[in-house]
């Protein structure tokens, strides 16, 4: 119990020393011991580093998964180490309501074939987000959170004791200074010269922990190109997907006029200019030498027929129905009272409906 006493003692005693030597120094009424130039500026360093490491992370969190309440939610999860459920992600829920309103509207109809390929899309731009996201948290974010949940702490916790030794190696010089008795000098110094040994002890832990940053900087900068790679795999399957589902969508828009029975707005002329990157889609405007569905375009020739490529597989639904392969040249035609929707196609011997969103109409 005694011992536990003196303890407790020593120990108060210690920190109100600390506590009159830190206020005397804030008042300039006590010397401070300076620490050399180079552990300055490596601390210096370390608190950069963990100050930008800490917004990068959280900006690339933010970037990564914009709702604030789905992060909380992850975070609140990970604390209770227990898995999240899962859930659609946005591109995810947008390409299944479009699937089933596609699958609503009937998968033979112009919208509603658009709507499904529109949706497949979404779907897999949703799962390279999924990907895109678990790659950057392992690969970038992990490595920065444990740099700030490891090594920065171990940092933080050598240079609050250097502060500490320093403290005790200036009060004890203030005592030094004020010794007057011989007795009471030589144990000054003798206290001194211990505070000054732990000081430059602890002044070495601590430099060999901040040189240390320079190694982490080098991890972070490959951290950093493997973000910026699964970065440009994300971007660049986005941008496949919507090529591809371009393509598949050439013709839709002339469908789209033609089923709501209206023409093209004035504006679109034949002489408008069109971005170049929209230069490979049919468009409906005046004069286009496709035409509409069910218009005289349909039957230029005197024998009624013309000529289409098909721009994607199609599988037919039924013995009426023609089954179409990618970039083949079939013959098309109209029959009166038939569905604008559909021509009837023939490929030598085979006959059958075809849906015109699946053609791209040829001079």
């Amino acid at each position: 119990m005694d011992f536990n006493v003196k303890k407790l003692a020593a120990g108060a005693g210690t920190f109100l020393s600390r506590a009159v030597q830190f206020t005397e120094e804030k008042l300039g009424q006590a010397e401070k011991t300076e620490l050399d130039a180079h552990l300055e500026n490596l601390l210096s360093k370390a608190e950069n580093t963990k100050l930008w490491t800490e917004k990068i992370m959280k900006q690339t969190e933010v970037l990564l998964q914009p709702n604030p309440n789905a992060r909380i939610e992850e975070f609140v999860y990970e604390k209770l180490d227990r898995k999240a459920p899962p859930r659609l992600n946005n591109c995810e829920q947008l390409g299944q309501y479009m699937l089933e309103a596609g699958n609503e509207f009937g998968p033979g109809t112009a919208y509603g074939s658009a709507l499904i390929k529109c949706g497949e899309t979404e779907n897999r731009i949703g799962a390279a987000e999924r990907e895109l996201i678990h790659s950057s948290e392992v690969n970038f974010l992990a490595p920065l959170r444990n740099f700030l949940e490891g090594d920065y702490r171990t940092i933080s916790k050598e240079r609050k004791l250097l502060q500490n030794k320093r403290l005790d190696l200036d009060a004890a010089k203030a005592r030094l200074k004020k010794a007057k008795v011989s007795e009471a000098r030589s144990a000054a110094e003798q206290e001194m010269r211990i505070t000054q040994s732990e000081f430059d002890r602890q002044a070495e832990i601590t430099r060999l922990l901040l040189e240390g940053i320079s190694s982490t900087h080098a991890h972070h900068l490959r951290c950093l190109h493997d973000y910026v790679d699964a970065q440009l795999t994300y971007y660049a399957q986005c941008y496949q997907y919507m090529v591809d589902l371009q393509k598949q969508l050439g013709s839709f828009p002339t469908t789209f006029s033609s089923n709501n029975n209206q023409t093209a707005p004035a504006s679109l002329s034949s002489s408008t200019v069109l971005p170049s990157s929209a230069s490979s889609v049919p468009l409906c405007i005046p004069n286009c030498p496709i035409g509409t569905p069910g218009s005289t375009d349909y039957k230029v020739s005197s024998s009624g027929t013309r000529k289409a490529r098909v721009l994607y597989d199609y599988d037919a639904a039924d013995s009426s129905e023609l089954s179409l392969l990618a970039d083949e040249v079939i013959t098309v035609y109209s029959l009166p009272g038939m569905d604008s929707d559909w021509l009837m196609g023939e490929r030598g011997n085979q006959k059958g409906k075809v849906p015109i969103t699946y053609l791209e109409l040829l001079n």
